[in-house]
């Protein structure tokens, strides 16, 4: 055979495995379409924007097959009702707060974040490292979901007051919009739980049906424009060390998906996690900076307030492990780990953080 004779032959081979291969690449890449279900409106660019920053990263990954829809409260369903839609396949998907389902079952405060326990990165750490994310998947399980990991808002504020709130007297008979755990809690200090969607908060504050709102911290406050029905800024969120964002799907959508697939939208979702706490922890303190320009008034709470919630919050715990069994799994899990974390950022980083506070206005 010369040359010219083994080139061609050589070529229409490699043509002919070409030919072959392309089905298998095809099939390996299939176009897959999902509608994502948002619990925040689309001014939240950071709690709404992890839904688009998600989107983005699966289909960039998959050459465009892997599309994901993200639609904002009511365009679907309601805010609340995100984790129902995903249950019963209404949508594939959501990013929402588990907390906000415990009317279902308190064992869905875990995922998201406990009143006085963990800041987030200890969450981070239970979640990924301290097994949570194995038990919240587990529990899971039993709504048709498989939940993901997919944003985190930090330590947040603890909300605009009509009214300051100098002693745990003037909580008596207030109406508040505050969700999960923390209303729970806050109803055993006399205040009345209000659980109402982003989007929905500022209207009831400004009609006067609230008397106090808690959503996030300055960056998302300020955009929804509390400060401007509201005077009295109050810190720190006690029920909200940090909030982790879940990424839930429907269950049977996900085992249907291939596995390059699965790993894609878990990888997109870690990096969703990271970036959303990262954006919180710029934009906060210009925000807070601006909000108290514009006449906010920064308040603690007082001590007998942060000692009653803290008495009641974990006597609750305490109560429901007793009478949840699937509470106690979890709580089994977050107690030894809570007071892991606390011994060693007592020692490590509450000291550091302490001393540079202290100093800082020392720098010119």
């Amino acid at each position: 055979m010369d040359r010219r004779q083994f080139v061609k032959v050589a070529g229409a081979g490699a043509a002919g495995s070409a030919a072959i291969a392309a089905p298998a690449v095809a099939q390996s890449q299939p176009k897959v379409s999902w509608r994502l279900t948002s619990s925040y409106p689309k001014s939240l660019d950071t709690l709404f924007g992890i839904s688009t920053q998600v989107a983005k990263r699966v289909a960039e990954a998959t050459d465009g097959n892997f599309q994901i829809q993200v639609f904002s409260p009511g365009e679907i369903v309601p805010g609340l009702q995100a984790l129902d839609a995903v249950q019963n396949g209404t949508v594939e998907c959501s990013h929402t707060l588990s907390s906000f389902y415990i009317g279902k079952n308190p064992a869905f405060a875990f995922e998201t974040s406990l009143p006085f326990g963990f800041n987030a990165r200890q969450q981070n750490a239970w979640l990924y490292q301290g097994g949570g994310l194995e038990l919240c998947r587990a529990f899971m399980k039993d709504y048709n979901l498989y939940t993901i990991p997919s944003g985190n808002t930090g330590a947040q504020m603890g909300g605009w007051f009509r009214k300051e709130i100098k002693s745990l007297e003037d909580l008596k008979g207030l109406k508040m919009r505050i969700a999960g755990m923390g209303g729970t809690i806050m109803s055993k200090l006399g205040v009345v739980p209000q659980q109402i969607a982003g989007g929905d908060i500022y209207p009831a504050l400004e009609r006067g049906t609230l008397d106090a709102v808690e959503f996030s911290g300055p960056y998302d406050d300020e955009k929804l424009g509390f400060q401007r029905v509201a005077k009295y800024y109050y810190y720190p969120g006690f029920w909200e060390g940090n909030a982790n964002v879940s990424f839930l799907v429907n269950l049977e959508k996900w085992n249907a998906l291939p596995a390059s697939y699965r790993a894609i939208v878990e990888a997109a979702c870690a990096e969703a996690n990271a970036l959303c706490l990262a954006k919180y922890d710029h934009g906060n303190p210009d925000a807070m900076i601006r909000l108290v320009g514009a006449g906010a008034e920064l308040r603690p709470f007082p001590q007998d307030v942060m000692q009653a919630a803290f008495k009641e919050a974990f006597a609750m715990y305490a109560e429901l492990a007793a009478s949840n069994p699937q509470f106690k799994t979890f709580y089994d899990s977050f107690l030894p780990y809570w007071k892991k974390e606390q011994l060693w950022f007592r020692i490590a980083e509450l000291p550091f953080d302490a001393f540079n506070a202290q100093m800082q206005s020392q720098v010119k």
